[in-house]
């Protein structure tokens, strides 16, 4: 698929016609980047907005005592970064990759030229904004009022929701390999405890467990559109 293509894939792009995807294109540089390969730091962030192309990127934060804790984990379409004073609020966080990924990288001249003549595009950069802040709200929530089960089971949603997932039967299987230990540093708990939680979740019918992946019942994934609605 060449880069117009993929383009017109995000949600972000689809106000856009043929001819501003292939200004779209011209604006970006793509870098394959090796599984496990730290896209940005805290002490080492460059401006920009940047587009999963391919694969899946982990946004985390480090405590003083080195706990890890998993903010995001963005699929293909997604994005992240910041420009000219528009955050997606990504500027103080590690960004590496979960597998092979091919990262796009804006211009930023031309970029903030591009959303001057473009004010459709703005308004869908606005809409990732906003739905970047409800999601954060969702999820500190959880994390204030929620338990173990509560926590891991709306961050598989969300990550499902990012990544994408294929029905299957009863249950929706997420696009992406997900150990248990990445699952604790989503929920900020021990991997142990999560294992055991998991194992609780599985005999419960909510969840479905392979070799590293999971898949989410329907009617757990149901219940949160049904919630979001309504918010």
């Amino acid at each position: 698929m060449d880069n117009i293509q993929y383009l017109s894939q995000f949600n972000l792009m689809a106000c856009l016609s043929e001819s501003d995807l292939i200004e779209m294109d011209s604006m970006t540089s793509i870098t394959t980047l090796p599984k496990d390969t730290l896209i940005q730091t805290p002490d080492q962030f460059k401006e920009g907005f940047y587009f999963v192309k391919k694969g899946t990127v982990r946004l985390y934060t480090i405590n003083v005592e080195g706990k890890q804790f998993t903010l995001d984990m963005l699929g293909e379409g997604n994005v992240f970064g910041e420009m000219n004073g528009i955050s997606l609020g990504t500027r103080m966080l590690y960004i590496e990759t979960m597998e092979e990924c091919d990262i796009c990288l804006m211009n930023r001249q031309r970029f903030e030229k591009f959303l001057i003549e473009h004010p459709r595009f703005m308004m869908n950069l606005m809409k990732v904004l906003s739905e970047r802040i409800q999601s954060m709200s969702e999820l500190t929530q959880k994390f204030a009022l929620g338990t173990l089960h509560d926590k891991i089971m709306h961050n598989l949603i969300r990550l499902a929701a990012q990544v994408g997932s294929s029905e299957e039967g009863e249950y929706f299987r997420m696009n992406c390999a997900i150990t248990h230990q990445e699952i604790a540093w989503m929920a900020g708990a021990t991997r142990e405890s999560v294992t055991v939680a998991l194992q609780e979740l599985l005999r419960a019918g909510r969840i479905r467990t392979g070799y590293k992946t999971i898949s989410v019942h329907r009617e757990e994934m149901a219940a949160n559109r049904s919630r979001s609605s309504q918010l």
